[in-house]
Formats: C-alpha cells, sequence, structure tokens
C-alpha cells in the first residue's frame, strides 16, 4: 500500500484545526483568550465551566496549534498563539452568517430587535474618535478592558451601566463595543441607552478585530 500523498497528509493536519473548532465551548474559550491572557481557573470561571473541563478543552486547543500556555509557578496562563487566530474566528463567523439560515435567524431574532441600526465600523469610529465626537463605551469586564482597550473608551461593565449614566455626556452619540461581533453585552448596552434617551450605536466588531485592524489600543497603567 502505497504511503499517503503529501496533500493528504496536510489536509490531515488543516483537519485538525476544524476538529479543534468543532465545540462551541472551545469557541467561546477563544474568545475569551482574544481578550487578553487568562489562567484556567479564570477561564472556568467566565466560561461557566468545570476547571478540569475547562483544561481538557484548552488541551485540545493548544495540540491544534490555537493557543499557548506558559507556567508562572503553580499558574499556567493560556493566550491565543497569534493574531490570526483572530482573523480564523471572525472568517468561521462571516462564512456562517452567509451560508447558514440558522445563523441569520437567530441573529434577526435574539440580536436585531436590541439593536436593528448599522454598526458603526471600526476605521469610521477611529476618525470619530480623534474629532471627539463621540463616548466611547467598553462594557467588558474590567479584566478584559486592563488588558486592553479602545484609546478613550470609559470601562462601564453592563451591570453597572444604569448607576454611571451621569458620566456619560447626553449631547454625544455613544459606541459601545464588547467582545465581538456577537456579543450580547454590546447590543443590551444599545438597548438600555435608547431606554434612557442616549443617542447610542455599537462598534461594528469588538476589540479583538479592533486591534487585529492595527486599530491603537491602550492598556491600563
Amino acid at each position: 500500500m502505497s504511503s499517503p500523498s503529501i496533500k493528504h497528509q496536510l489536509l490531515t493536519q488543516f483537519a485538525r484545526l476544524g476538529k479543534a473548532m468543532s465545540h462551541p465551548n472551545r469557541l467561546e474559550l477563544l474568545e475569551f483568550l482574544a481578550q487578553g491572557p487568562r489562567g484556567v481557573d479564570e477561564l472556568a470561571s467566565v466560561s461557566h465551566l468545570s476547571v478540569a473541563n475547562t483544561s481538557q478543552h484548552l488541551q485540545q486547543l493548544r495540540q491544534a496549534g490555537l493557543v499557548e500556555a506558559q507556567r508562572y509557578g503553580q499558574r499556567v496562563v493560556y493566550r491565543l498563539a497569534g493574531d490570526d487566530v483572530v482573523s480564523l474566528m471572525d472568517a468561521l463567523r462571516r462564512v456562517a452568517r452567509q451560508h447558514i439560515p440558522d445563523v441569520n435567524h437567530l441573529v434577526r431574532e435574539h440580536l436585531d430587535p436590541r439593536d436593528d441600526m448599522e454598526p458603526v465600523p471600526v476605521d469610521q469610529l477611529l476618525e470619530r474618535i480623534r474629532r471627539g465626537e463621540v463616548s466611547v463605551v467598553d462594557v467588558r469586564p474590567a479584566a478584559e478592558f486592563q488588558a486592553g482597550h479602545v484609546p478613550g473608551a470609559l470601562n462601564i461593565p453592563l451591570e453597572e451601566l444604569e448607576a454611571r449614566l451621569d458620566q456619560l455626556d447626553p449631547a454625544r452619540e455613544v459606541i459601545a463595543y464588547c467582545r465581538g461581533p456577537y456579543c450580547v453585552l454590546a447590543y443590551d448596552a444599545v438597548h438600555d441607552l435608547r431606554e434612557k434617551g442616549f443617542r447610542a450605536r455599537r462598534m461594528e466588531d469588538g476589540y479583538p478585530e479592533w486591534k487585529n485592524a492595527g486599530m491603537p489600543v491602550e492598556k491600563a497603567g
């Protein structure tokens, strides 16, 4: 029997990526790691998984080359293997939105009712920030904001939004963003802001896509 062709061997290796990304929990872990490096315990907490289950998923992602791990004493910190992983996740979302009717149905039924206005593209948002035309609100948890955020953004996690509305200028349009293009936090923030009389829209993507597009980034000092 002849050995597999080089093409088949390559396709087998490419298929490892698809296998590693074939579970929703692993896709969610990649989304969390796209916000910044995290330990297993932190990832288990935000994903509502057991530490053991989280660790198993991370090992599969690591074996496929999608994440890297570094040990600091007893603590192991995971991070994405590169910004190209964000591009891969974005491509997956775009192809799914284009070709899987159930994806469009879920967006129309559950997200569009919260915010059916056209989101603001990242390049337009950067220009509006530079002109001082908008207030930008990052509704992610503080730890994710500290790891990196849109310059000048105010960190107001969604659960704190109503109590901190006095920090926003009612004369300016508010642009909210969170972890990605389908992050429910941003949709809910825009809905709540409009209910309170603010002009509000979402950024088209989330922080990882902003960073991956080469836009400027700030980190908490």
